[in-house]
C-alpha cells in the first residue's frame, strides 16, 4: 500500500510538472527532447556507425577439412590402408578482395551515416515545424475564445436591459426574442471555437509529449526575409538528404568500378597420410580473371552511373520545387499581411463605431434591440476576422522562417 501510495504520489508530481505552460522556445525545446521519432532517426545513425566497421574488412577466412584420394574401385578399393595417396587433408583460405573495393565500401559506409544524419535532420526540421504551428495556432485559438466571451457579455448586458425598457414602453415585448437569437447564434460558434481549441491543444501535444499542454508568454515576432531563405535553399535540410543520396550513388559507382579488377584469395592445408609414407604441406593464390566485363562489370557500372545520375536529376526539381513553393508562400504572406492591417485598421474600427453608434440610438430610441444584435454580430465578427488574419501571418511567419531556412542556421 505505501508502494502504491508513493507512485501515485509520484505520477501526480510528474503529471503537475509536464503541465507547466508552454512558451514558443520551450515548446520547440521539448519537442525535440520528447520526440520519439528523432529518437528512432539517432538509432538509424548510430546503426550506420556501426556498420562503417565491418566495411571494407576482410571476408572471415574458411576452415576445409576432407579426405583426398580415396579409393573406390580396382584391387585396392575401399581400402585405404593399403593405398599410398589416401590422405585427410585439413586447410585454411582467405579470401583477399582488391584494395579499390575495399575502399569504395568503405566510402559507401561513411556516405550511409551521412544519409542517416541527414534523414534525422529533415526529420528534426519536420518536428520544429509542426511544433511551432500547432502552438500558434493553440494561442490564437484561444484568445478568439476569449474575444467572443466579450462580446457576449457585452450584448448580455444589453439584452438584460431590454425587459425594464419593455415594461417602461421603450421597447416592443418581441425585441427581447431578437437579443436571445443574437446570443443563441454567438454560442454556436462559441462551440465551435471551444472544439478548435480541443484541436489545437491535441495537435500540441502530439509534438511536445506534454499532455495537458498550455501556452504562454508572448508569440514569436519571426521576421521574414525572403532574400536570405532563397540564398540558402542549397543548404535546406530536403536538398542536404538528395545531396547525401548522391554521395551513396556515387560510392556505389566506384564498387562496381571495382568490380573490374582482380580479387585474389590464399590458402593453406596439411595432408596427412599413413605413418609409413610421408605427410605433404600446400599452399596456393587465387585469382578473379574479369574477363567478360561488358556483360558483368560494365552492366553494373552503367546501372550505378544512371543511378547517380537520377538522384542529381532529382535534386534539381526538388531546389526548383522549394523555389517555387517559398515564393509562393511569400505572395501568400504579403496578402494575408495587407489583409491583417486591413482588418486592424479599418474593418474593426469600423464595427466597433457602429456598436457604439446603435447603443447610442438604442438609448435615444432611435434602433431597435435588432440593430443592436446586428452590430454586436458584426463585431464578433470583425474581431475573429482580425484575429483570424493576424493567425496567418503568425503562422506565415514561422513557416517560412522556419521550413526553408538553411541547415545550418
Amino acid at each position: 500500500m505505501r508502494f502504491l501510495t508513493l507512485a501515485a504520489f509520484v505520477a501526480m508530481l510528474s503529471g503537475s510538472a509536464s503541465a507547466q505552460p508552454l512558451t514558443f522556445d520551450a515548446a520547440l525545446r521539448q519537442a525535440q527532447a520528447n520526440a520519439p521519432s528523432l529518437k528512432a532517426k539517432g538509432l538509424g545513425i548510430d546503426a550506420a556507425r556501426s556498420a562503417r566497421g565491418a566495411a571494407g574488412a576482410l571476408p572471415d577466412p574458411k576452415l576445409a577439412v576432407g579426405v583426398e584420394s580415396f579409393p573406390i574401385s580396382g584391387p585396392l578399393a575401399f581400402e585405404p590402408g593399403r593405398d599410398d595417396f589416401t590422405m585427410v587433408r585439413v586447410g585454411a583460405s582467405q579470401d583477399i578482395p582488391n584494395l579499390a573495393r575495399r575502399h569504395a565500401e568503405q566510402a559507401r559506409a561513411e556516405a550511409d551515416i551521412g544519409a542517416a544524419d541527414a534523414d534525422r535532420v529533415q526529420e528534426a526540421r519536420t518536428i520544429e515545424v509542426g511544433t511551432a504551428l500547432a502552438w500558434i495556432n493553440l494561442a490564437y485559438a484561444e484568445r478568439r475564445l476569449s474575444v467572443l466571451d466579450e462580446v457576449l457579455r457585452s450584448l448580455r448586458q444589453v439584452v438584460t436591459a431590454t425587459p425594464k425598457a419593455v415594461a417602461a414602453g421603450a421597447s416592443r415585448p418581441a425585441q427581447t426574442l431578437a437579443g436571445d437569437q443574437a446570443i443563441a447564434t454567438l454560442q454556436d460558434r462559441r462551440s465551435e471555437l471551444v472544439s478548435q481549441v480541443a484541436r489545437a491543444r491535441a495537435t500540441l501535444v502530439r509534438w511536445t509529449g506534454d499532455p495537458t499542454p498550455e501556452v504562454t508568454g508572448p508569440l514569436p515576432d519571426l521576421d521574414v526575409d525572403g532574400t536570405a531563405l532563397h540564398a540558402g535553399l542549397d543548404g535546406h535540410p530536403a536538398i542536404r538528404m538528395i545531396d547525401a543520396q548522391q554521395r551513396q550513388a556515387d560510392a556505389d559507382v566506384h564498387v562496381a568500378d571495382a568490380g573490374r579488377r582482380s580479387d585474389f584469395g590464399v590458402d593453406l592445408g596439411y595432408q596427412r597420410r599413413d605413418p609409413r609414407f610421408g605427410d605433404y604441406v600446400s599452399a596456393g593464390v587465387t585469382v578473379s580473371l574479369p574477363f567478360f566485363t561488358r556483360r558483368r562489370q560494365a552492366s553494373e557500372i552503367s546501372a550505378a552511373q544512371a543511378k547517380a545520375g537520377q538522384v542529381m536529376a532529382e535534386r534539381e526539381a526538388a531546389r526548383r520545387e522549394l523555389t517555387a513553393d517559398l515564393d509562393a508562400d511569400l505572395a501568400d504572406h504579403a496578402m494575408h499581411h495587407e489583409q491583417w492591417m486591413r482588418a486592424r485598421d479599418t474593418l474593426l474600427p469600423l464595427a466597433e463605431q457602429r456598436v457604439k453608434l446603435e447603443t447610442a440610438s438604442y438609448a435615444a430610441g432611435r434602433a431597435t434591440l435588432t440593430d443592436i444584435a446586428d452590430a454586436y454580430a458584426a463585431l464578433a465578427d470583425a474581431r475573429l476576422t482580425a484575429l483570424d488574419r493576424e493567425a496567418a501571418v503568425a503562422a506565415d511567419g514561422a513557416r517560412l522562417t522556419l521550413t526553408y531556412r538553411s541547415a545550418d542556421q
